[in-house]
């Protein structure tokens, strides 16, 4: 069969497509009564459980006390017993390794009772912990290749759930991940560190104002999730989305994004059902997802939850990650994931919405009516211009991707320069307090809209800043950085971090001066902010990031653009950096040089992975279609001059030398990879970087010339027309 044969009935199967799905009947069981139908949640656990062991739990949940052992025992039964009432015969330690993704291994409940029987045995030791072999999981020289041992270990703070099957059902545990010496081996043990570290300092921070009531300091996150949806007998004829999950292939189509005509549009009928769907199977896991839409590009599509802790919500971001995939090829589409699937158009990204709060005071980083006199609010945001700025290279180092370098920086997303966006007021606030005149702004007003039967609006006191890698928007900062493809975990880690270490500086020099004076704490709140404007303020611009003049302007400020992953990566290993998460008992100088290791070897994999499929599609893929084009012109040319016409050889001599071209950069490509003695992954990295990708692009640049030019009845790869537009 031609490629053309296989591009014809992915195209007939796409537009003859009936859904196998049985619809959802929604009037049987209300959304409300599914959502959490499926988790051990605090309202299941308190009536499955003895009183002073379920208070118990929920001290460990709520005050970050320490686990008493002896409570797992009665929990482990209660677990058991409602798993196996909800038809489940196995159990996983669900973790989180350094390679980004999802892992578990399953074991059963039941065992041989020695009466030709069985029973199901589920006790406290095989809830806490559990040993998968950690051999081939990324631990970057934690380990010796011969230690295989590592230990998972039950993380109380997030609920137990049951994950659906058409043939079963299984219990799943969220754990932790460690190495036999006590190493973190994966991105939920940091992440907890890191929420204790933010909770003391953050509480510190609090009695400064005297507002510290006993209640937890937590980080919240709210992920936008971006993806890409098509059909999948077009993803199959596409090995470049199959093995890599991005066209390394493929021709600019006449149309793209330009209209603006896909984003907010209305959902298409079965991408919508798979919406649907999603959100169910979601809503039994106790996701609150709230948001759906079209994004800007053609094809891509963006799911929302609710704020939640971050630890939860960084669960709830994986599993929302793996329902996407799971759903979507029972719709018959396949769901991209990768930051920049096709290139011309936007790419996915994941915008963490973050902010800390306690149970009764809500987010700290709500403003209020008047800001200007709200002088805890503005300490918690001058600690976090701070950090943001002292810190910026950090933040940019852990959402550094061979995905995300294809998408930061490139009009669509925020650029790899870290800056602040705070908006009219509270740059104005700000700017008053550098120059030690506070004075407070104008009320916010109603926006009238000039229509009689439409309401005035109330009207926001800043306008938002899509160009901006950390806006603040109302009342929390938008980190609109991360790859849609990352686990949110690195970026809240860092986050927790370097706003621990900033709260902690502040609260000091609040301290030095009041002395605890109480009537001297405005005047000292106003003093501190002062100095870290008048030291880090240079990291605030509202500006347009997009904009070539930004890059110049942020040179002269002094703030880092580190275009590259590659170029990002090293400041992992800053002596700043490895101190603030050593001081803060997060990650030690070891658990931080591993992911050093990790994240280059994956960036080295991907672009290996990436190079050596250019070679293989330009050689079995597109070359023979085209010398096979060039031989039908070659033919046509010569009965032509056979029958005394002289033949116009402009094409044929186009697509020759474009033939030889597409030959030549793949033999060069091919002569570059040859190369494998480096010594470090660093080394490694660059050369892939600076040699290697724009060798990959000259081939690509020549192959998507030549599909303009090849019969379409010949070329064998489906084109961004069909995968974009055909639903």
């Amino acid at each position: 069969m031609s490629g053309y044969d296989t591009r014809q009935q992915a195209i007939a199967a796409v537009t003859n497509y009936k859904p196998t799905v049985k619809p959802l009947n929604f009037s049987e069981t209300a959304p409300a009564e599914v959502f959490g139908s499926n988790v051990f949640s605090d309202k299941v656990m308190k009536n499955m459980l003895p009183k002073d062991i379920f208070k118990s739990l929920m001290m460990t949940k709520k005050t970050g006390q320490e686990l008493d052992p002896a409570i797992a025992g009665p929990v482990a039964a209660a677990m058991k017993e409602w798993a196996l009432s909800k038809g489940a015969t196995h159990y996983t330690h669900v973790f989180y390794p350094l390679t980004g993704l999802t892992a578990e291994k399953h074991d059963g409940f039941l065992s041989p009772d020695g009466e030709g029987g069985a029973i199901a045995e589920f006790d406290a030791k095989l809830l806490i912990q559990g040993e998968p072999d950690a051999s081939s999981f990324p631990s970057g020289g934690l380990r010796a290749t011969f230690e295989a041992r590592g230990y998972t270990a039950w993380d109380v703070t997030n609920p137990a759930y049951i994950l659906e099957n058409p043939n079963g059902t299984f219990l799943c545990i969220p754990t932790a991940f460690i190495s036999w010496k006590g190493h973190a081996l994966d991105k939920k043990t940091p992440l907890l560190r890191s929420n204790q570290a933010i909770n003391k300092a953050g509480r510190r921070f609090l009695g400064v104002f005297g507002n510290d009531d006993g209640e937890m300091v937590v980080s919240n996150a709210g992920p936008e999730q971006e993806y890409f949806l098509l059909d999948r007998n077009f993803y199959f004829a596409r090995p470049d989305l199959m093995v890599c999950g991005r066209t390394l292939f493929g021709a600019k189509p006449a149309k793209g994004q330009e209209l603006d005509d896909h984003y907010f549009g209305a959902i298409p009928r079965r991408v919508l059902a798979f919406m649907l769907e999603v959100e169910r199977e979601l809503y039994k896991l106790g996701v609150p997802v709230k948001t759906r839409h079209n994004e800007v590009a053609p094809g891509q599509f963006e799911i929302a939850p609710l704020y939640e802790q971050s630890n939860l919500a960084t669960d709830h971001n994986q599993m929302i990650m793996t329902t996407l995939k799971g759903v979507a090829k029972r719709y018959g589409m396949a769901c991209l994931l990768h930051e920049k699937p096709f290139a011309g158009i936007n790419g996915s990204g994941k915008h963490l919405n973050y902010s800390l709060s306690t149970a009764t005071q809500g987010s700290l980083y709500s403003p209020g009516e008047t800001p200007h006199e709200n002088m805890q609010f503005l300490a918690v945001t001058a600690a976090t211009i701070r950090a943001v700025e002292k810190y910026g290279k950090l933040l940019r180092a852990v959402v550094a991707s061979a995905g995300n370098d294809h998408r930061l920086g490139a009009n669509e997303a925020p650029p790899a320069i870290i800056s602040i966006f705070l908006g009219g007021e509270l740059a104005e606030i700000f700017n008053q307090i550098e120059m030690g005149d506070l004075k407070g702004t104008k009320a916010k007003g109603k926006l009238r809209v000039g229509v009689d039967t439409l309401p005035p609006l109330p009207m926001d006191s800043g306008d938002r800043n899509r160009t901006s890698p950390f806006a603040f928007t109302g009342n929390r900062f938008e980190f609109r950085a991360v790859g849609s493809n990352q686990s949110i975990a690195g970026a809240q880690v860092a986050l927790n971090t370097i706003l621990a270490e900033s709260l902690d500086f502040v609260s000091d020099e609040i301290e030095k001066i009041t002395k605890g004076d109480s009537k001297k704490l405005n005047a000292a709140c106003q003093k501190v902010i002062q100095g870290i404007m008048k030291k880090h303020g240079h990291v605030v611009f509202n500006g347009d990031g997009y904009a070539d003049a930004w890059q110049k302007e942020a040179e002269k400020r002094g703030l880092p653009n580190l275009k590259t992953a590659v170029d990002a990566l090293p400041c992992l290993m800053d002596e700043d950096v490895v101190k603030v998460f050593s001081d803060y008992e997060v990650l030690s100088k070891d658990e931080m040089h591993s992911r050093y290791e990790i994240f280059f070897e994956q960036y080295n994999q991907h672009v290996q992975t990436e190079s050596a499929l250019v070679v293989k599609i330009a050689k079995t893929v597109i070359l023979p279609p085209a010398i096979r084009y060039q031989g039908e012109l070659a033919a046509t040319a010569a009965s032509l001059k056979a029958a005394g016409i002289e033949p116009t050889l402009g094409t044929l001599n186009d697509i020759t030398n474009k033939l030889r071209e597409l030959q030549k950069r793949t033999a060069d490509l091919e002569k570059l990879m040859e190369n494998t003695e480096f010594d470090s992954v660093a080394d490694e990295a660059r050369y892939k970087t600076d040699t290697i990708l724009p060798a990959m692009l000259a081939v690509r640049e020549v192959a998507d010339a030549l599909e303009g030019c090849v019969a379409d009845d010949l070329w064998p790869l489906p084109s961004y027309q069909e995968m974009l537009f055909i639903k």
